[in-house]
């Protein structure tokens, strides 16, 4: 049925996976085929979902991004996004760090990334964080923003 919202999990709609103003305003399909659905149902279960249960409402600031999407907001060649395991997100309600570490000790996933977190303000930045069905690293990361460019530190780190 047209208007049909398909829930991937409790709180999670497939349409805040996969919105995108960039591929609205270029005109890019940015319909995820099975197995980006598989994906995407798995990470609203494992990481969104208890996130949200254990602080309250999440904003979904990117999730899955098609290839021709991922290129045009400059996403990495190997962006787990592409295949629908990652998502970015924050909370107004509780500082990033706060999110990262408490994912960090309490959910399995395959990487955790305190995106562009400025060590002052709580709230800057995001948190990127992917699941993968076929098993999980655990890779904990920072990108921080230089003069030179992105550096990604192991670890959670404020500067």
């Amino acid at each position: 049925m047209a208007g049909d919202i398909v829930r991937l999990s409790k709180n999670f709609a497939l349409s805040e996976l996969t919105k995108s103003a960039t591929a609205e305003r270029l005109g890019v399909d940015n319909t995820p085929n099975l197995y980006h659905l598989v994906n995407l149902t798995h990470l609203a279960i494992n990481i969104l979902q208890p996130v949200r249960d254990q602080f309250g409402v999440i904003t979904i600031n990117s999730g899955y991004r098609g290839p021709k999407l991922n290129a045009a907001v400059g996403g990495s060649k190997t962006s787990q996004h592409m295949n629908g395991q990652a998502s970015d997100f924050e909370s107004f309600s509780t500082p990033n760090p706060e999110l990262a570490l408490w994912i960090s000790k309490n959910l399995d996933f395959d990487q955790i990334i305190l995106e562009f977190y400025d060590g002052v303000d709580p709230n800057s930045g995001w948190v990127h964080c992917s699941y993968n069905l076929m098993g999980n690293r655990r890779k904990i990361l920072t990108a921080l923003k230089t003069k030179s460019g992105v550096v990604y530190r192991n670890g959670f780190v404020s500067k």
